[in-house]
């Protein structure tokens, strides 16, 4: 799952965007409509968390251009009203969920992954290749129906290496991808993978060949 967080108070969206991260979801954060349409239109999110109330172009204009545009992300919105002539009006504008603030992190987090299932928003929920199923929404990974206990970072290399479809995905591709800032060591992709596949045991999945990069 990847998230767009658009919210002008930098710390809440950065506090927002910090949680999500641990949870191991990929997550950018805008603070203004403009930049948020921007990052929109240069890549693909499967849920917006989108404040009403933002400076200059507001989040009901944004969820508005998304809608027309046919743009595939869940709308999640944020306002400090909470009436319910506000939240009928917020769902008016084509968002698809609505939380009013103050709100709970764990009540946010649990809106998102259920947005998430929904469809048909971004990637699919659920990967599955070779007995390896990763439930994207959830962020659990089995092999053969044994569950692995993964990092963050390892289960995000196995799900770009599963919706690769059998393709090679280079280091460089798996660290924009999955790491949120360029790693300090420039051996971390190559060792990530080494103890993903540690983890996910015998016989191996995860080829290696020089000049293309890795696959499963």
């Amino acid at each position: 799952m990847r998230v767009l967080v658009v919210e002008d108070e930098v710390a809440l969206a950065e506090m927002i965007a910090d949680g999500l991260r641990a949870e191991g979801i990929a997550t950018d954060t805008a603070h203004d409509g403009v930049r948020a349409l921007e990052l929109t239109a240069a890549g693909a999110y499967d849920v917006l968390v989108l404040d009403r109330d933002l400076p200059g172009m507001s989040g009901d204009a944004v969820c508005r251009t998304l809608n027309r545009s046919g743009y595939p992300a869940r709308i999640l919105m944020l306002t400090a009203a909470g009436t319910l002539s506000d939240l009928v009006d917020g769902l008016a504008q084509g968002a698809d969920d609505y939380l009013s603030k103050p709100f709970s992190y764990i009540e946010l987090l649990a809106r998102l992954r259920a947005l998430a299932r929904r469809g048909p928003a971004g990637t699919p929920t659920v990967l599955e290749r070779r007995g390896v199923r990763v439930d994207t929404v959830r962020r659990l990974a089995e092999r053969d129906g044994r569950l692995l206990r993964l990092t963050p970072k390892e289960l995000g290399v196995l799900e770009s290496l599963l919706a690769a479809d059998g393709g090679f995905l280079t280091a460089a591709e798996l660290r924009d991808t999955v790491w949120e800032t360029p790693p300090e060591s420039g051996s971390a992709v190559k060792v990530t993978v080494h103890q993903l596949r540690r983890k996910l045991g015998e016989p191996p999945l995860i080829e290696t060949a020089a000049g293309f990069g890795y696959r499963l």
